[in-house]
């Protein structure tokens, strides 16, 4: 009888006390945030009652096993097994547990602060810390479970003499690797390129959609993804249109007659841009610009709030000047002549009194 009830107590009171004390901080965290709703802390911190609870229950059977006198003769297989489950839920708690305060802090940020800019940087550095805290924890993890076995104990002494060599070799082989995380990080504290930043690289424009240690990914206004090694931002120019505010300053040329009436299409700018939402009432112009024996160019000028309000102004500012000199002074429009010159005037001499 001690047999079946010794195991059925060292296990099922594992279980019990890992289900209570998981149900008993969850209601904490509960009443807590309910309390306190201007902190988000408290809420995102249930996220970790699964880890918890294996922490717990591992930890609890790690303890307990040798009493429940079960498959004594691989009693040194399951408290191995036990000690790998520990290692790895506690890095587990301990990444949902970063990731909580990160992540309630960036919220709190955001909150307090109006400026998009600094918003999108400060959410670009935490993405990053998040990044490198899970990395490195995941390294301490899996070192922790390898250094669990004798054997790797042994390998791991046998190859300190040679450390000076390997990391030589390694520091060599990751050059590149090693060369985008500094550049991750420099990207994240220098205030290069953050998060939701409307970038040109490569002829390419779009937006900064995810930074990682490595690689950036620009997600461009035809939906396609541009991945880019980071260290391309630290050695290469590119173009931030959202860097130092995102107003942007838009141009439209239009190659019209040497007789259109520029005056009119001023006046015709000023309409259209009054007319359009898209325009920021900060300024607006047109000029001429340059001459051709043919055409003259005109240039429009007009600002914007961000990048896709003024692309949205230039091609309604485009499309309307263009359909008005078409319906009103369809003469100002450039046209190709194509007519043979009559064969009666070639050759003829010219008359002079």
């Amino acid at each position: 009888m001690e047999d079946v009830l010794r195991p059925l107590l060292v296990l099922g009171g594992s279980v019990a006390v890992t289900v209570i004390v998981g149900w008993v901080v969850d209601q904490v965290l509960r009443r807590t945030d309910a309390a306190h709703p201007e902190t988000p802390l408290w809420g995102l911190l249930r996220r970790c009652r699964l880890p918890l609870q294996f922490v717990l229950c591992a930890a609890l059977l790690r303890g307990a096993y040798g009493e429940a006198h079960i498959a004594r003769d691989h009693t040194k297989a399951i408290g191995q097994v036990l000690t790998l489950v520990l290692i790895g839920s506690a890095a587990w708690l301990i990444v949902r547990i970063s990731a909580a305060v990160v992540e309630s802090a960036y919220s709190r940020y955001a909150t307090a602060t109006r400026d998009a800019a600094r918003v999108r940087r400060v959410r670009t550095q935490v993405t990053l810390i998040q990044r490198v805290v899970t990395a490195v924890v995941g390294v301490v993890a899996v070192a922790a479970m390898l250094l669990t076995f004798p054997a790797m104990r042994t390998f791991g002494a046998s190859m300190l003499a040679s450390a000076g060599i390997l990391g030589i070799v390694a520091g060599i082989a990751a050059q590149s690797t090693l060369g985008n995380l500094f550049a991750g990080l420099q990207i994240a504290f220098g205030d290069m390129v953050r998060i939701g930043d409307v970038v040109v690289v490569d002829g390419e424009w779009g937006s900064v959609e995810e930074i990682t240690l490595t690689f950036l990914t620009v997600r461009t206004w035809d939906e396609r993804r541009i991945t880019m090694p980071v260290s391309y931002f630290t050695s290469k120019p590119f173009e931030n249109w959202s860097r130092g505010g995102p107003q942007m300053t838009g141009t439209v040329f239009f190659q019209v007659d040497h007789a259109a009436p520029v005056n009119a299409m001023r006046e015709k700018l000023h309409e259209i841009v009054q007319d359009c939402p898209s325009w920021d009432g900060r300024d607006w112009g047109l000029a001429v610009t340059d001459t051709t024996p043919t055409t003259i160019e005109v240039r429009a000028l007009v600002t914007a709030r961000d990048a896709d309000e003024v692309w949205t102004l230039r091609c309604e500012v485009r499309e309307r000047m263009v359909a008005w000199l078409h319906d009103e002074h369809p003469y100002a429009l450039p046209r190709v002549i194509t007519a043979a010159v009559p064969e009666d005037t070639e050759d003829k001499p010219v008359d002079v009194d």
